[in-house]
Parts: structure tokens; sequence; C-alpha cells
């Protein structure tokens, strides 16, 4: 006599029956079985001792590795059932709950199968088979991980290809914008043959260049003061519509405010502990002690190298791997990326040429297209009338304030060539040609702290890539007749990078700047 399952229902009334009968009947009928074990299923499916209690552990995947189609393996002591009752406990459950399917677990039973002798529990591929949630804990580790894998994607991306604007960037911050028009003969700004360093300034431009000046004094000379809240992206123009200076702002991000804040206290803090000599709180730029750090090239160099900086070094490798300062950094690669895509593709392809042929080279910061940075310590970090005669004479160097202060008062930037004094508040980054254009910082009041740094790129080094990663002295001597050439383009190098700077029509018609 053979037993056949009947149907059966759950305490919930469902009706089941989830044994195929075709395909149990075939192996009974086969094989010799021991009905010992099913008539013990059939008693203690009956009785009302059994324990309906179900632990969820038992469901979960402890060898989980990420691969969410992966199912673990349940080892059993008896071939063919596992230990708990697979009729009852299952019976206590409606058929959607069910961990695993028992048509699989029948039809996995073959002694010529090695899985006979272990029972796997599997996802079933029925269509009416839901698969049994994961549990929430389990659910936010996996979408951590994802988290994770994606933003070390984008940025692995960031490092090789730099920022790219979207479209949404564009119309969320340029197309808004409000220009601030000048008359400005950009082109007539003080510039070398090459156009790889500003010229250094005459005895006329430096007097009176380190003066403390007071926003009242600067007003009496015919400067105007403009407002700004250091978040709403301003652009300033030429009389050519060029944008020239990017009053570029920050997100308006807790965040984002947040991280300028402990990049500040980081600055601040490196700086006290330093203990400056005072040697190194006095130089042409003013009255506070700056280390740069990063690549340069000049001075007899034949290939550009990673600045020394002495007994300073371990508070320079600190303060480019703190996180703040380095969101920061990205901000201000990513508003170049905006404001002057042409530009920023010029430094891209200088630093891809850079890699290709030294690929042991770094930037300071992965993920900005900057060369070199200087850190600005002190309490109140202000500057003398300058400009940054080595950097790129085109080239744009990103500024940003930190601190402190009242931006109504002091801390503007003074654009000399311009007659502007911008408001500059903590947190801001503004965007400007430091090589070409004269600037200074009013300074704060006395009780206040005010600290920056700033991102640039020595010309230099856009001369020795452009030279085939050699000074001018080797290609000469390798190449006459490219020497030749690039000496007779020079003198148009000025006016080629001013047209790599954008228009605001340039910036809102994107196919203009590919």
């Amino acid at each position: 006599m053979l037993w056949y399952p009947l149907a059966r229902r759950t305490r919930s009334g469902k009706e089941f029956s989830s044994l195929s009968l075709p395909t149990l009947v075939t192996p009974l009928q086969s094989q010799d079985f021991d009905f010992a074990p099913l008539v013990q299923c059939a008693v203690a499916a009956e009785s009302d001792d059994q324990d309906d209690h179900e632990d969820e552990d038992d469901y979960e995947d402890e060898n989980d590795d990420g691969d969410e189609d992966a199912a673990p393996d349940i080892p059993h002591e008896n071939v063919g059932f596992p230990p708990c009752d697979p009729f009852n406990d299952l019976d206590d459950l409606d058929k959607d709950e069910r961990p695993w399917s028992l048509d699989d677990q029948w039809n996995d039973v073959d002694d010529a199968n090695p899985s006979y002798h272990r029972l796997k529990r599997r996802r079933s591929s029925s269509p009416s088979f839901e698969q049994r949630p994961a549990k929430p804990h389990r659910l936010a580790q996996k979408h951590a991980a994802a988290t994770l894998r994606r933003q070390k994607k984008r940025r692995k991306l960031k490092q090789q290809h730099g920022h790219v604007p979207a479209a949404s960037a564009v119309n969320e911050h340029v197309a808004p914008a409000i220009p601030l028009a000048t008359d400005l003969d950009t082109s007539s700004l003080p510039s070398t043959l090459g156009a790889y360093a500003g010229k250094v300034e005459d005895a006329a431009e430096k007097r009176g260049s380190t003066v403390r000046r007071s926003l009242a004094n600067l007003v009496g000379l015919g400067f105007h003061v403009v407002e700004w809240d250091g978040i709403t992206p301003r652009p300033i123009i030429d009389k050519r519509g060029r944008i020239i200076v990017v009053l570029a702002g920050q997100p308006q991000d807790a965040t984002y405010r947040e991280a300028a804040k402990h990049a500040f206290e980081a600055i601040r803090d490196a700086g006290i502990g330093a203990r400056f000599p005072a040697s190194m709180r006095r130089h042409r730029r003013g009255l506070f002690a700056a280390v740069n750090v990063g690549l340069s090239y000049g001075k007899g160099q034949r290939t550009p190298s990673w600045l020394d900086t002495k007994e300073y070094t371990t508070i320079a490798e600190r303060l480019l791997a703190n996180s703040y300062i380095g969101r920061l950094a990205g901000f201000a690669d990513a508003a170049f990326a905006l404001w002057a895509p042409r530009l920023y593709q010029h430094y891209r392809s200088c630093d891809e040429a850079l890699q290709t042929h030294h690929p042991g080279f770094r930037r300071p910061f992965p993920h900005s297209v900057f060369f070199c940075t200087t850190f600005n310590f002190g309490r109140n970090v202000w500057t003398f009338k300058h400009r940054d005669v080595l950097n790129l004479a085109f080239g744009w160097c990103a500024v940003q304030a930190l601190g402190h202060f009242n931006p109504k008062i002091g801390g503007h930037l003074v654009l000399w060539d311009l007659k502007l004094a911008i408001e500059f508040p903590a947190g801001s980054l503004i965007l400007l040609p430091s090589a070409t254009i004269a600037h200074s910082n009013v300074p704060v009041q006395d009780d206040e702290e005010r600290v920056s740094f700033t991102q640039f790129s020595a010309g230099g080094i856009f001369r020795y890539v452009d030279n085939g990663c050699q000074t001018v002295s080797e290609l000469a001597e390798a190449d006459s007749i490219e020497y030749t050439r690039l000496m007779e383009m020079k003198a148009a190098c000025w006016e080629e990078g001013l047209n790599l700077f954008s228009t605001m029509d340039e910036l809102l018609t994107p196919s203009i700047n590919s």
C-alpha cells in the first residue's frame, strides 16, 4: 500500500499540496523506501506539541559576499530530509512564505547525485514563488556597500577625466547669474612672451603695495564695493564679454559649511603648532606664514618636481589628507570646469601629458586639476597688493577664504586693475587670473580670525609640456625645426590663451565649448 499526500489546510485557511504526485510516486515505486520517517512526519503533524516557531536566522545567508543570486548550502544529517519536520513546520506557513520549494527537494533526491547526501536550500524558479524578504540590517549593509562602490567609481573617473559639468549645473548656476561688466581690456594685462608667466612688477607698481588699507580708504581711491553673499555665483566680464573672474560662491549645503568650518580649524591649528619663525612671517605677499606644497618648475630644474617643505612636510601632508580641505578643493575644481571649460581642458591636457612622461607625478588633491596649493596661516591673513607672476599668465587661481569675521567690514578681495573691492565671506571661492591682475585684501578686525588657501599651477610646467616634456635647451638640441616653430608661435600665445576664456553665451550653448 502506497501513502499519497493529500491536500492540507494551513492555519490561514489556504489549501495546498506542495508535493507533485507523479514525481513522488515514481521514486517510491522504483526504490525500496523506508516509510518510517513518513509515518513519523504524519504523526508529528497531528501532534499539538509540535513547535511551530521558526527562527528567521535559519534563512539568512551567513556567507553573503555581495552576490544577491547566491544561496547558502544547508547540511543535514538525515539524507533527503531536514532535521526539522518538513511537513508540519511548513503547514504553519503560507505558501508564499516558504523559504524553499519541497518539489525541488524531492526532485534532488537521487542516489547517483552527490546532492542526494546534502540537501541544498535554493530559490524557486516558479513565478508564483516570492523570495523571502531580506532582513532590514542586511539590506542596509548591501545598500551601503553599493553606495561605496559607486562613490569609488565616481572618484576614479574624476581623477582620470576631471569634472564634467552637467546641463543641470549650467541651468542652476550659470543661467541665473548676473554678470558684472567692466571696461577692462584683458589683452593689455602684463604677460611675458609665450604667456607662461606674468611680468614682474616694476618700481612704480610696487610703490605703496604694502600699505594696510581699510575699506573706507579704498572707496576714497575710487574703488567700487561689490556686495556679495558668498553663495550666489557672479561672473565678472571684460569689455569683450569674456569671463575673467568668477565669484563662484559655495554650495548651499549645510555639510559644506561644516566642512569649511573644520578646514579652517585644521589650518589654524596647524599654524599654531608649527611656530613659524619671523623670517617666514614676512614676505612679498604679506605678514603671515605660508607653505607651498605640490609640483613646481623653474630656477634651473630639468623636470618639474615636488616642493621640499622641509620640516613642515608632515604638516603639509596632513592638511592635504584632510577630507574637509579636500572637499573644498574639489568644489574649486568643479567650479573651474563649469565657468571656463576650455581653459580647464587645457589644464587637463597638460596634466595628462605630464603623467604620460612621468607616471609617478601627483597633484596635491587627486580630484583637483591644479598642480600646487598654498596654505596661508595666521589669525589675520591679508595680502599686500601683488601679482603671482610665476603662475600661468592666462590661468586661473582658486582662492578660498576661511575663518570667523564680518565680510562687510574686512576680508574683501581687492582687484586693482578693475577698481573693485569684493566682499569675500568665509567658505566662499573666487577664481581669478592671479598672474596678471593685481590683487590684495582688506584686513579683518583685530578680534577676528581669517586664513585662506589657494590652488594654482606654475606656468613653467605648461612650457615644459609644450616643449615635449623637456627643457628649451634640450628641445633645441634634439629638434631644431620644432624649436623654431615653437619660438615663432610664442607671440600669439597670449591671445590664444585669452580665447580659452568663456562668454556667458558660450556657457549657455554647450556645443560651442566642445
